[in-house]
C-alpha cells in the first residue's frame, strides 16, 4: 500500500505545472512614450507619442515565455512646437501618412534582476525593421492602490518603466539624427 501511495505522489509531482498566463493591456491615460535626439550637437530635443497600445502576455512563473507587442501611432507625435511636429511626421522622418504605425514585437525576454529584464525584439519604422532591446523595470504588480477609491482600478495591474536606444541610420531619415532614446512609463491592466 505504501508503494502505491508513494508512486501516486511521485506521479503527481512529475505532472507539468500549469501556471496562469495573463494578458495585460496598456492604460491609455497612464502610458507615456517619450523620445529624444541630439539636434546637430547643439541641444537634446524631446517629444512624445500621444497614442500607443501595448499587449503583454506573461506567465510569472516563466518570464522567458512572455511576449510584448506595442503599436505607436506615428502621427500622434508631439514636441510642443507644431512646425517641428509637422516636420517629424513628414517624408524627411516618420512618413506618417504612408507608415502610420511604429511597432515593437518582442522575440525574447531575459530577467536581469529581481525587478528588471531585457526585452529584445524588432522595431518597425518607415517600413524598415531593426533589432532593439528594451531595458524594463517592474514598478508594481497586483492590486492597484487607487482601486479602494475608484472601481475602474479594480483588478490586476502591472506598472513598468522602460528605456531603449535605437540607431536611426537604417531608417533613411533625410537628416542625420543619430540615436533615438526612448523612455516609456506605463500602467497595464489584466484583461
Amino acid at each position: 500500500m505504501r508503494t502505491i501511495i508513494t508512486s501516486a505522489l511521485l506521479a503527481t509531482l512529475a505532472l507539468p505545472t500549469f501556471a496562469e498566463t495573463k494578458t495585460y493591456k496598456t492604460d491609455a491615460g497612464h502610458t507615456e512614450v517619450r523620445f529624444g535626439w541630439d539636434h546637430a550637437g547643439v541641444t537634446i530635443q524631446h517629444g512624445e507619442f500621444d497614442k500607443s497600445v501595448g499587449i503583454l502576455s506573461i506567465d510569472p512563473a516563466d518570464l522567458s515565455s512572455a511576449t510584448l507587442d506595442v503599436s505607436i501611432e506615428a502621427a500622434s507625435v508631439s514636441t510642443g512646437f507644431e512646425p517641428l511636429d509637422t516636420h517629424v511626421k513628414s517624408g524627411d522622418f516618420l512618413v506618417a501618412d504612408e507608415h502610420p504605425s511604429i511597432r515593437f514585437v518582442s522575440t525574447s525576454v531575459k530577467q536581469t534582476g529581481d525587478t528588471t529584464a531585457d526585452v529584445t525584439g524588432e522595431v518597425t519604422l518607415r517600413g524598415v525593421t531593426v533589432p532593439a532591446t528594451l531595458q524594463v523595470e517592474l514598478i508594481h504588480q497586483g492590486e492597484h492602490p487607487v482601486a479602494q477609491f475608484i472601481d475602474y482600478y479594480k483588478g490586476d495591474w502591472m506598472g513598468f518603466h522602460a528605456t531603449a536606444e535605437i540607431d536611426t541610420a537604417p531608417f533613411g531619415f533625410a537628416l542625420p539624427v543619430g540615436v533615438l532614446s526612448f523612455e516609456i512609463s506605463t500602467e497595464m491592466k489584466a484583461e
